[in-house]
C-alpha cells in the first residue's frame, strides 16, 4: 500500500512539474526578451567599434504588440549597422506589425536576408516531428507579400537584400562587404550567385557572411569565400532547451551546440566567428519557449589588443 501511495506521489510530482514548466514556457518565458550581447576583438588596432544588431526570426502575428515594443526599442542600444536574418512574417497580416517594430531604425545601415516565413504563411504541425528530421512546408502554405516586406525594408528602412547577392556599406568610415543566401533550409541558397556579386563590390578590409538558416554547406561556402563574421538565425535556438544541457533540435544541420550564440565555425584551416541568433518569436502553432529567451544580438567589432 505505502509503495503505491509514494508512486502516485511520485508522479503527482511529476505532472504538476510539467504543468509549471508549461505555464512558464506558453505564458512568461517567451515574453522575456533580451539582448545578447559579445564582443569580437578582430579590427585593425586604433579602429573604431562597430556595433552590429543582429534581429532574426520575429515570426510576427498583426496582435503580437508586446514584442513590436520591445523591437522598437532596440534603436536605443545605437547600433552602427542591422543584420536581418529573415523569418520576419509570422501570419499573413504580419507586416504591419514588422513595420511597427522595424520603423525606427529607419536610416541605420543594414542587410536582410529572408526565410521561408517571409514568403510563405506557417501550418499547423506536430511538434515531434522535428526529432525526425528538418521541416517541411505545410503542404497548402499561403502565399505571404514578400514583395511589401522587400518594398518596406528597401524604400522605407534604406536596407539592402543580400539574398543570393552581396552590397557594399560604410560604417563609421570603414567599408564592409556583406554577401548572403537564401533560405538553404528549402534549397534556396545560391552561393555562386552571391559569391559573383561579392566579387563586383569593390575590396573593403571586412567582410560578413549573412544566411536565414546555418546549414554546414553555407558556413563552409562563406569561409571558402573569405567571410571574416557569419550571421544567421533559424534555429530559434531549439526553442526549447534542456537546463544543463541545451538545444534538442536545431532544424538544420549545425551541431547542437552552436544552435544559439555566438561561437566559431572551422573549415579548411579558418577559424571564422559565427553567430547564431535563437530568435525573437515562434510560430503561432507552437507558442512556447523554455530555457530559451526570444533576443536580439548586439555584436561589437572591437579593435584586436
Amino acid at each position: 500500500m505505502g509503495s503505491l501511495v509514494r508512486g502516485a506521489a511520485a508522479l503527482g510530482a511529476v505532472a504538476a512539474a510539467g504543468a509549471a514548466a508549461a505555464v512558464w514556457g506558453v505564458g512568461i518565458e517567451r515574453y522575456l526578451f533580451t539582448v545578447r550581447r559579445h564582443v569580437i576583438r578582430m579590427l585593425e588596432p586604433g579602429s573604431a567599434p562597430i556595433r552590429i544588431l543582429h534581429i532574426s526570426d520575429a515570426h510576427m502575428a498583426p496582435w503580437q504588440h508586446r514584442k513590436q515594443r520591445w523591437m522598437a526599442g532596440l534603436v536605443s542600444l545605437r547600433p552602427d549597422l542591422v543584420i536581418n536574418t529573415g523569418d520576419n512574417l509570422g501570419h499573413v497580416d504580419g507586416l504591419d506589425g514588422v513595420r511597427e517594430a522595424l520603423s525606427p531604425l529607419a536610416g541605420v545601415p543594414g542587410v536582410f536576408v529572408h526565410g521561408s516565413n517571409d514568403m510563405y504563411g506557417p501550418g499547423p504541425r506536430n511538434p515531434f516531428l522535428y526529432f525526425t528530421g528538418p521541416s517541411k512546408r505545410p503542404p497548402k502554405a499561403v502565399r505571404l507579400d514578400t514583395a511589401s516586406l522587400d518594398a518596406f525594408m528597401t524604400d522605407e528602412l534604406g536596407w539592402h537584400s543580400v539574398d543570393n547577392g552581396a552590397a557594399t556599406v560604410t560604417v563609421r568610415g570603414q567599408r564592409i562587404r556583406l554577401f548572403g543566401v537564401g533560405d538553404a533550409h528549402h534549397g534556396l541558397d545560391d552561393m555562386d550567385a552571391a559569391a559573383s556579386a561579392l566579387a563586383e563590390q569593390a575590396d573593403a578590409p571586412l567582410t560578413l557572411g549573412v544566411a536565414h538558416a546555418p546549414y554546414r554547406r553555407v558556413l563552409d561556402g562563406f569561409s571558402d569565400r573569405g567571410a571574416d563574421v557569419l550571421f544567421a538565425g533559424h534555429t530559434h535556438g531549439g526553442q526549447v532547451r534542456v537546463p544543463f544541457y541545451g538545444a534538442l533540435v536545431a532544424n538544420c544541420d549545425i551541431p547542437l551546440r552552436q544552435a544559439r550564440g555566438l561561437s566559431t565555425w572551422t573549415h579548411r584551416g579558418r577559424v571564422v566567428p559565427l553567430n547564431v541568433s535563437a530568435g525573437l518569436g515562434h510560430s503561432i502553432y507552437a507558442p512556447v519557449r523554455f530555457a530559451c529567451r526570444p533576443e536580439a544580438s548586439l555584436i561589437t567589432l572591437a579593435p584586436r589588443a
